[in-house]
């Protein structure tokens, strides 16, 4: 893979469809952990724990594995009401698991026709653990991808990587199979090609930044201040998007914004960003297969 470095001031205007200033998308992680490993190291479930001193991966962690089980339990559901209630458009990423073991959540999505992107087998199985293993990584990609297209209906069209640790070779791999979004490298507020050698895919970056997980747990910002910096982020994007267009991600897990006295702060977003003239409300997909047409009026190739 290969991405040329080429600033935002030395490219051309972004022009978003229908004069949008800002594609925003709304991501919530449907993620799997497994409740052990067979393994005497510590056992790194795709994210910190919410209590520290990990434990072997082949000893129960009660406390860690139920507070993110709660989120499927309870907390998607209740985000799932407040798209509901405001009609937004979700993206869902998916671990080929919870396709097989934790259905509900993924049919709900797919009934909504909300988007469904490709997100590693299970969330404590990194593909950088593979990093001068190829073989290894190209069968947990295949295996996600075929879970994918059994469970959701159709081929996966871009990827996640559990926890964001794709490996040099992961883009390539993606683009072997026909996808045509990346979205693990965080680089920009733009999209832009990835060169492969099976053609460009295009860079949808995800957010560690502008994240549930980030500002909830590892900051320990409260349910107003969260709030804030995702209106502040939105608004500052917006007023840039004048010029050119922005992306604007939100990482939302379950097991996080799903909790009772933080929802508020993902509803009053939504429905936030919903009033604002010029913000299109969008899916990876959508921004891909249009970068995909119109790319050479933001970045004209060499």
């Amino acid at each position: 893979m290969h991405y040329d470095y080429i600033p935002i001031v030395d490219r051309q205007p972004l022009r978003w469809p229908n004069g949008a200033r800002v594609a925003l998308i709304l991501t919530m992680n449907l993620e799997h952990w497994e409740r052990t490993k067979d393994t005497t190291e510590s056992y790194y479930a795709g994210g910190p724990p919410i209590l520290p001193d990990p434990l072997p991966g082949n000893v129960i962690d009660w406390p860690n594995f139920s507070w993110r089980e709660y989120g499927q339990r309870v907390g998607i559901w209740r985000m799932f009401e407040v798209f509901d209630e405001l009609g937004a458009k979700a993206s869902c990423t998916i671990n080929a698991v919870t396709a097989l073991e934790r259905p509900q959540m993924v049919q709900y999505a797919i009934k909504k026709g909300w988007e469904i992107v490709a997100h590693n087998y299970e969330q404590g199985e990194l593909l950088v653990n593979y990093m001068f293993d190829e073989k290894k990584e190209r069968d947990v990609i295949k295996r996600t991808l075929d879970v994918y297209e059994k469970t959701v209906g159709r081929k996966a069209k871009g990827w996640l990587s559990s926890s964001l640790r794709g490996t040099l070779r992961t883009a390539d791999i993606i683009a072997e199979n026909g996808l045509i979004f990346y979205c693990d490298i965080m680089n920009d507020d733009q999209p832009y090609l990835i060169q492969t050698p099976s053609g460009p895919i295009v860079a949808t970056p995800y957010s560690n930044e502008v994240n549930d997980f980030t500002l909830f747990h590892r900051r320990g910002m409260t349910t107003d201040a969260v709030l804030q910096v995702y209106k502040e982020q939105l608004d500052t994007l917006w007023t840039e998007g004048a010029k050119t267009g922005r992306m604007m991600n939100i990482g939302l897990h379950p097991h996080v914004s799903g909790l009772a006295y933080r929802i508020r702060a993902l509803r009053e977003f939504v429905a936030y960003a919903q009033k604002k003239e010029g913000v299109w409300i969008t899916t990876r997909e959508e921004i891909a297969s249009w970068y995909l047409q119109n790319h050479h009026t933001h970045i004209p190739p060499k």
